[in-house]
């Protein structure tokens, strides 16, 4: 590994770390219940490096919520997947093995947090749209110009805003490691991502 690559982790790892905390602490105060100093505090760093990542503790809580771990994982995924894989196959077994139980309990708090600090909602929307558009990007590459123009945009898309109500809250659909038993008649979510690229596959 180059120094070039070591100094991208301690960078992210910082950057993770103070997000953590941002968000730790958004968790047991609210948004108006600390500071950045408050957050560098916890996290162990400056303000200085608190400035080099993020512009405000906003910032900082939005991407704590939405940061993927098992980069490596999702590599291999990929790596192993068939040639020729159709890309509705390739997003769903993606999506299966990166929307973990911790990330998606993440994304519905800080949806919840917004709705009672507006501040939050442009940081959200940068972070999700960051994510869509890394989603589309690898797709785009897997294509290999084998899918009409566009079509990885409205796939990962499609598949995006079908996601956006079970992290709102909007449908009774449980998140990974929650019980049907304290929720009568809800969807788990492995049922509602095969249940939506079934309609995918099959129209609706």
């Amino acid at each position: 590994m180059n120094k070039q690559s070591l100094r991208n982790i301690k960078r992210e790892a910082t950057a993770q770390a103070i997000a953590d905390a941002a968000f730790d602490l958004a968790l047991e105060r609210g948004l108006d219940g600390f500071v950045v100093e408050d957050v560098v505090q916890r996290a162990g760093y400056s303000r200085r490096t608190f400035a080099n990542h993020f512009s405000c503790k906003e910032e900082a809580v939005a991407t704590a919520a939405v940061t993927f771990n098992g980069i490596d994982e999702a590599e291999n995924l990929l790596a192993a997947m068939p040639e020729g894989t159709a890309l509705l196959d390739v997003l769903h077994q993606l999506m299966r093995t990166q929307l973990t139980a911790d990330l998606l309990w993440k994304m519905r708090e800080l949806v919840s947090l917004s709705k009672r600090h507006t501040t939050l909602e442009p940081y959200i929307l940068s972070v999700f749209r960051r994510l869509q558009t890394a989603a589309q990007e690898t797709l785009s590459d897997l294509s290999q110009g084998l899918y009409p123009e566009g079509y990885t945009h409205l796939l990962v898309g499609v598949v995006y805003g079908a996601i956006l109500p079970v992290i709102d809250g909007s449908l009774n659909v449980l998140l990974p490691g929650e019980s049907t038993v304290e929720t009568p008649g809800a969807t788990t979510f492995d049922q509602y991502l095969d249940t939506t690229f079934g309609y995918l596959r099959n129209g609706f």
